[in-house]
């Protein structure tokens, strides 16, 4: 349900940047505004390739780029000012409803948005940035549940669950781009939003908060959670958080640089890319949702066996805890980057384009491995806490991306301008990578639980 709620959740945030090539009335020639596919392709001829019947009707929204990626990034506008009370409200009341009505509600006005759009550009803006600040509290209250649910060396393949984000956002590209074809840009909300709903509900009936709430657990394996858990967890938290502590701590602020850095480089080719394929190397609808969604296809299998293969260090005491997520931050931000680079200098090679592009995705998704349950290892009595703030700080730095690239980008659909994209992102995933490395920690951190004298980084319980 977690890896579904995640798939769901990307699902609602994502299909505007796949839906919007179609809303859209296209940069044509005779517009004025050539883009580098009928600079560099002898192409230019072939209509076929460049034709779709949705979108060159001339009837599309005639928004510019500027306008594109503010409906791109007003998600994230709002989205970290419910991050932090997203991670107490969690706390206090229980993960199961906030992360459940979370994405039940950003899913009910994802139905709202054909209509919206078609009323006034405000309109949709305003509908988008309703979704992203309810969807601000899911992600921290997640983090609680898992602080309450899942031993330390099983963290890493639990977290890769998380990454139900990329199937989420391949089958929204994919699905979506057939979908346009056939019914229209409409069709693609009406259909995420009724998944959303039916996701909620099957939510809602089988999810408890913690082991010791659920109806049907063995009592053997209430035990081996708790046990494994050991004191890492207090049964009844302290209502005071330690504030100070948590704010002056090195080792999250460094885990929350290395997550800007990681979130940059991912959502800056995973909001962009449809953009890139369809108006500079002139795929089509179908071509442009296939190639935008297939890399992240291959991405939660890797996370989960490299997930796999961290638990079975952490567990067989080859590395320890913090060396582990340094190893899957060099995947996450270092190499993610470095592919991210050679994605920027692709030019009009299509092949090279897209090879780079499913690379770049797929070693992403060590960060399940990394830095995501690094924040748990931090503190789990606070996880939900530490996600806020990291959530907080991390959305409002990304959610600039978009509007850099529509600055960039503005009336210059060439790949010089892209490449200058993609650069910056390579090199701030890389850099932030980097400073994870050298000042990083795992250690379980005394503020966790004041009455805990022995503090030591968190060692498996089997």
């Amino acid at each position: 349900m977690t890896f579904w709620g995640f798939g769901m959740n990307f699902m609602l945030r994502m299909n505007l940047n796949i839906a919007i090539v179609s809303m859209v009335r296209p940069i044509t020639v005779k517009d004025g505004l050539k883009s580098e596919y009928y600079e560099n392709h002898s192409l230019l001829q072939n209509t076929s390739h460049l034709t779709d019947s949705n979108t060159d009707n001339g009837n599309g929204f005639e928004w510019d780029e500027h306008q594109q990626n503010i409906a791109k990034g007003s998600f994230f506008w709002l989205h970290m000012v419910l991050q932090i009370p997203g991670g107490l409200l969690a706390q206090k009341f229980g993960a199961k409803s906030i992360f459940g009505y979370s994405n039940g509600l950003v899913a009910l006005l994802t139905c709202v948005i054909p209509v919206s759009a078609k009323f006034n550009f405000n309109a949709l803006i305003l509908i988008r940035i309703l979704q992203g600040l309810i969807a601000g509290l899911a992600w921290p209250s997640m983090q609680a549940m898992t602080g309450k649910w899942i031993p330390p060396h099983e963290r890493s393949r639990f977290v890769s669950a998380y990454l139900g984000t990329s199937v989420g956002t391949a089958v929204t590209y994919i699905v979506c781009g057939y979908l346009m074809d056939w019914l229209g840009w409409e069709s693609v909300f009406y259909i995420t939003g009724l998944i959303g709903l039916v996701w909620h509900i099957c939510w809602t009936y089988l999810v408890y908060d913690s082991p010791r709430v659920h109806p049907n657990i063995t009592e053997k394996e209430l035990k081996y959670i708790e046990n494994s858990l050991g004191n890492s967890i207090v049964k009844n938290v302290s209502s005071s958080t330690p504030w100070k502590s948590i704010l002056t701590s090195l080792p999250l602020i460094v885990n929350i640089i290395s997550q800007i850095g990681y979130n940059w480089g991912m959502y800056t080719i995973s909001l962009q890319a449809p953009t890139y394929f369809k108006f500079v190397l002139g795929f089509n609808l179908k071509q442009t949702g296939i190639w935008s969604g297939v890399p992240h296809l291959f991405l939660w299998p890797f996370s989960f066996s490299f997930g796999c293969l961290c638990d079975y260090l952490i567990q067989a005491k080859i590395m320890s805890i913090t060396k582990v997520r340094k190893l899957a931050c060099v995947f996450s931000n270092i190499v993610h980057g470095l592919f991210i680079l050679t994605f920027a200098y692709s030019g009009c090679n299509e092949t090279f384009v897209i090879f780079n592009l499913v690379c770049a995705v797929v070693v992403s998704g060590a960060i399940s491995s990394g830095a995501l349950p690094g924040i748990v290892d931090l503190a789990p009595n606070f996880a939900g806490v530490l996600q806020g703030i990291n959530g907080t700080i991390v959305i409002f730095c990304i959610s600039i991306s978009p509007y850099i690239v529509g600055l960039i980008t503005y009336q210059q659909q060439t790949i010089e301008q892209w490449k200058k994209v993609f650069i910056v992102s390579a090199a701030f995933c890389s850099l932030t990578g980097i400073a994870f490395l050298i000042f990083g920690s795992s250690k379980l951190q005394k503020w966790n639980n004041e009455e805990q004298k022995d503090v030591k980084e968190i060692q498996p319980i089997v």
